[in-house]
C-alpha cells in the first residue's frame, strides 16, 4: 500500500488528553499538521461499537493514533483488574473494526512492556512476548494489551496489509503526566510524593517496595519522534511488533534519589518493603527500532527537569 503522511493527512488521535495522546498532538500542532481530530469522551465513547463506527464514518481517518484506554499503576492494576481488561478490550476491538471498515490506511497501536514474562531475559526481545506469565498484578492489562497486539498481527496477515502497526514503547513520562496519588505511574508519583514532603516538610517519606527493581524510561516526545518515523519508512512484517526503548535503565532507588535532588528534599526516604515491587527488571532490545534510524533525544536527567517544571506550572 502506497501511503505518505502529509501535513494535511486526516489523524486522529484518541486520547488527546493523556501523557502520550497530547505529546503527538503537541507534535502535529508544532509541525502544522492542518487536520488533526480529537474527541474527549463526553463527545465519543470509544467502547460503544455504535458511536465508534458513527465516528469514523463521519470523519474518515486516513492515520489513527490509539493512544486511549485506561492505564494506572500498581495499585489500580492490582485493585481493578477487570475495569483494565474489558475497556482496553472493548476500545481496542470497536476501533479495530472500525478502522478496517472504513478504510484507514494506518493505525498506531501502544502495546505494553507488562506483556512480557516477569522472569524475561533481559534486555527483552520482541520475540519473547507469549514466552511466559507476565507479572501478576498487571496481568489483566497484559493480557489486553497482548490481544491487541495479535490483533494487529492477525488484521494484517489475514487483509494482505501492514496497515496495524503495534509498537511498544517502555515506560512513558513527560508533559501532562498523570500526578493522581492512588493512580499514577512512578515518575509522577514519585515527583508528587517528593514535592509534598518538601512543601509539607516532612522529615521522611515511605515509598513502596524494595527500590530494587529497575527500570527503563522513555520521555514521551521521543516516544512520538519514533512512531513518526515508523509512519514515514517501508514496513514488513517481520518489523513488528516494535519495541520503543532507550536502551538502558535504572533501579527505582537511583531514580528516587534523583528527584529528591532535582526538588531539593532533605529528608530521609524509608523503602516499605511489604508492598510489592512488580516485575525485577524491564529493560526493552532496543535493535529493531534504532536499525531505521530512531534514537532516543532526551535523557532521564532532562526528561525529569522537563516533567517537574511541567508539573510545577500546571498541577502544584
Amino acid at each position: 500500500m502506497n501511503f505518505h503522511l502529509k501535513k494535511d493527512t486526516r489523524i486522529y488521535v484518541a486520547g488527546h488528553k493523556g501523557l502520550i495522546g497530547s505529546a503527538f498532538v503537541r507534535f502535529f500542532k508544532k509541525n502544522h499538521f492542518t487536520n488533526i481530530i480529537t474527541r474527549d469522551r463526553r463527545e465519543l465513547e470509544l467502547t460503544s461499537e455504535s458511536e465508534t463506527n458513527n465516528f469514523f464514518r463521519e470523519m474518515q481517518p486516513e492515520v489513527v493514533v490509539l493512544a486511549a484506554g485506561k492505564v494506572g499503576g500498581i495499585i489500580a492494576n492490582r485493585d481493578f483488574p477487570a475495569d483494565f481488561i474489558t475497556q482496553n478490550l472493548s476500545i481496542q476491538l470497536n476501533v479495530f473494526n472500525a478502522a478496517l471498515k472504513f478504510n484507514v490506511k494506518k493505525l498506531i497501536f501502544f502495546g505494553s512492556s507488562c506483556m512480557y514474562p516477569k522472569n524475561s531475559p533481559q534486555p527483552m526481545n520482541e520475540n519473547f512476548i507469549g514466552d511466559g506469565q507476565p507479572e501478576e498484578t498487571s496481568i489483566a492489562y497484559a493480557a489486553a494489551k497482548y490481544a491487541g497486539l495479535k490483533m494487529c498481527q492477525a488484521l494484517n496477515h489475514q487483509n494482505n496489509t501492514i496497515s496495524f502497526i503495534p509498537v511498544i514503547p517502555n515506560s512513558a513520562y513527560g508533559p501532562n503526566d498523570n500526578f493522581d496519588p492512588h493512580n499514577s505511574h512512578v515518575i509522577a508519583a514519585l515527583i508528587l510524593k517528593f514535592h509534598e514532603a518538601k512543601a509539607l516538610n516532612k522529615p521522611s517519606i515511605s515509598l513502596w517496595g524494595s527500590g530494587l527493581p529497575k527500570r527503563e524510561f522513555v520521555y514521551v516526545d521521543d516516544i512520538v519522534l519514533a512512531c513518526i518515523k515508523i509512519l514515514k519508512i517501508e514496513l514488513s512484517m517481520e518489523l513488528l511488533p516494535i519495541n520503543i526503548g532507550v536502551g538502558e535503565d535504572i533501579s527505582i532507588k537511583m531514580l528516587a534519589e534523583k528527584i529528591k535532588r532535582m526538588i531539593n528534599y532533605s529528608g530521609e526516604i524509608e523503602w516499605d518493603s511489604s508492598k510489592p515491587d512488580g516485575a525485577p527488571r524491564k529493560l526493552l532490545d532496543n535493535s529493531k527500532i534504532q536499525s531505521i534510524g530512531w534514537k532516543s533525544k532526551i535523557d532521564i536527567d532532562e526528561g525529569l527537569q522537563l516533567t517537574y517544571k511541567w508539573f510545577l506550572e500546571n498541577k502544584a
